[in-house]
């Protein structure tokens, strides 16, 4: 039995990098791109027997050389990934894993959330946690009404295309559920817009604005490491995510959900193709709202994002509602407009 050694490997070192791509390849894994933190079980000989990554509050690229499996490495790269994460003070912990190996992490301590048969399988470190985020979110609630709705939302940030949906929605539902995306992985930071929505939104007696905590997802952070395609990246996250809103559409007594029109994106445009499809098989109705338009055409946040980077403030009345100008007008945005001014990307396709 060979002697290991676990250590951080270093992105800006071209040797380790090597051996993490090449292992990650062997066994049918490509690099994420959204890696915080990788470590690396190495022999003797310094060769990469096992490797496994964080981003956030997730593990990820987990694999083991097929020459060394049996040996237990993957319980010492998560035992040690774990340490790494509780170290920092990240101790819900999540994974995405294919369905063959999702009874490997069940006997590590994992718990499912939910999964895509063949394909993906998300789980969490907590027995309770996806049932405790559910009781909690019937506690932020009052009774659902014969009509209530959804509407899932990045609002980065919120525009009056996002209020034009609320709206939209709110007026053909009794009681009206909008979920914020809290993963800070925007321009935006998360309390930010949860802030600018919940102003936005602030006339509407019957909307209730939640946080999602980490049980819808992103682009950003849904894997595509294992997946052997875009399309099916795509497609997986978006049924997987439907899986989810289901069990919340069900304890809250949601029976709609309503999504803006996607001329934009084509990421989103396949997504919301796939949710509908999905929410119809589970008895879910699903409607699509045209989106808002301005003299500039449909009202984005990406266009919102533009004009911020290029200091056009002033054009934001035409776009966002007066509470999000106020904002980005303010002393409290300067460090936000930095960030969004010096990206290198703020159009999302």
């Amino acid at each position: 039995m060979s002697e290991y050694t676990i250590s951080r490997i270093d992105y800006k070192n071209k040797r380790e990098m090597k051996q993490l791509d090449a292992l990650l390849e062997k066994e049918g894994i490509e690099r994420d791109k959204n890696l915080e933190y990788t470590a690396g079980l190495f022999d003797e000989d310094y060769q990469l027997a096992a490797t496994g990554s964080c981003f956030f509050n997730t593990l990820r690229c987990l694999a083991v050389d097929s020459s060394h499996q049996g040996e237990g490495l993957l319980n010492q790269i998560i035992s040690h990934l774990i340490e790494f994460q509780y170290g920092r003070g990240i101790t819900n912990l999540f994974l995405y894993t294919k369905c063959a190996t999702a009874k490997f992490f069940k006997d590590l301590g994992f718990y499912e959330i939910a999964r895509v048969d063949g394909k993906v399988v998300f789980m969490e470190n907590r027995r309770d946690g996806f049932s405790g985020y559910l009781n909690r979110l019937v506690m932020e609630s009052q009774e659902p009404g014969p009509v209530t709705g959804a509407v899932v939302m990045n609002a980065n940030p919120f525009t009056l295309g996002h209020q034009y949906l609320v709206e939209t929605a709110a007026a053909a539902c009794d009681v009206l559920h909008v979920f914020v995306v809290s993963e800070d992985v925007s321009l935006i930071p998360f309390s930010v817009r949860f802030q600018l929505v919940k102003e936005g939104t602030a006339h509407l007696s019957n909307v209730i604005c939640h946080e999602t905590g980490s049980y819808m997802i992103s682009n950003a952070t849904f894997p595509s490491y294992f997946l052997k395609d875009s399309d099916t990246v795509i497609r997986s996250h978006a049924k997987l995510d439907i899986e989810i809103f289901v069990k919340i559409a069900r304890s809250l007594g949601i029976t709609k959900r309503f999504v803006g029109e996607e001329p934009f994106s084509q990421v989103t445009g396949i997504y919301n193709e796939v949710m509908k499809e999905e929410l119809e098989q589970n008895g879910l109705e699903c409607r699509i709202i045209p989106r808002k338009e301005n003299s500039g055409g449909a009202i984005s946040a990406s266009r919102v994002r533009l004009m911020i980077k290029e200091n056009r403030l002033e054009e934001l009345k035409q776009s966002v509602p007066e509470t999000t100008y106020r904002y980005f007008i303010s002393s409290q945005a300067e460090p936000v407009i930095k960030r969004i001014q010096s990206a290198d990307e703020v159009v999302h396709y």
